[in-house]
């Protein structure tokens, strides 16, 4: 095969991939909701906060029906697909490979790191298809899980998934790593860059450190629009 040299002045975004992440109560779904034309994907009994509005959503509990609705939303109209939760996805799948692994043993019994070793494939996998869906913006919304450090007295957050291989691998596998705060006053903000409690990022750099929690308005930042 020829090799072909490019620019990556030529390089253009082909829809935004997010992890939104953020506590209980937080408002990420409802964040969601501003996005493009979005259809959700639901793993949780978590879509009461938008009974008032009108957005399709699809119900998944099982790889398998993960594997339809990605192939549905991959060959929709819909502009926004979002992943509610990704947390609650990983646990379904982690219980789904624990069932079949103690169904095939002898024992009834199972080694624990046999089930999170396949989770963390089956679910890297899906995080891979997701965000290589050309012209869609896909957004994979995650609880929020707070890491104590005895030795150091301090403290930092990570995206909540079964295992140790998924939140530390999850920040690597999209462009756009954000976080739903709500400061003192009530106010909510979404924080895009790093510090020394939460993972954020920005690989756009057209972003500020706090944006208005409006994914219409940072989805035309990063696009200069």
């Amino acid at each position: 095969m020829a090799i072909k040299l490019m620019s990556t002045k030529d390089v253009k975004s082909n829809g935004v991939k997010v992890v939104l992440a953020g506590s209980s109560g937080a408002g990420k779904t409802v964040m969601a909701a501003t996005a493009p034309n979005p259809i959700f994907i639901s793993a949780e009994k978590g879509l009461l906060s938008l009974a008032d509005k009108d957005i399709p959503y699809l119900e998944v509990k099982t790889l398998r029906s993960m594997d339809e609705a990605y192939k549905f939303c991959r060959d929709s109209e819909y502009e926004t697909i979002i992943l509610d939760s990704l947390s609650e996805i990983t646990t379904n799948v982690l219980d789904q490979h624990k069932r079949e692994l103690i169904s095939e043993s002898n024992t009834g019994k199972i080694d624990a790191r046999q089930a999170y070793g396949k989770v963390a494939e089956s679910v890297g996998n899906l995080v891979r298809n997701f965000r290589d869906i050309d012209g869609k913006n896909v957004i994979f919304i995650a609880k929020e899980k707070r890491i104590d450090d005895e030795e150091s007295g301090t403290f930092y957050f990570e995206a909540y998934m079964p295992g140790k291989v998924l939140p530390f691998d999850l920040p690597y596998l999209v462009d756009e790593v954000f976080a739903l705060q709500i400061d003192r006053k009530g106010n909510r903000f979404v924080q895009t860059q790093p510090d020394r409690k939460r993972i954020c990022k920005d690989r756009s750099n057209k972003l500020d450190a706090q944006e208005v929690p409006d994914f219409i308005h940072i989805f035309n930042k990063i696009k200069g629009v």
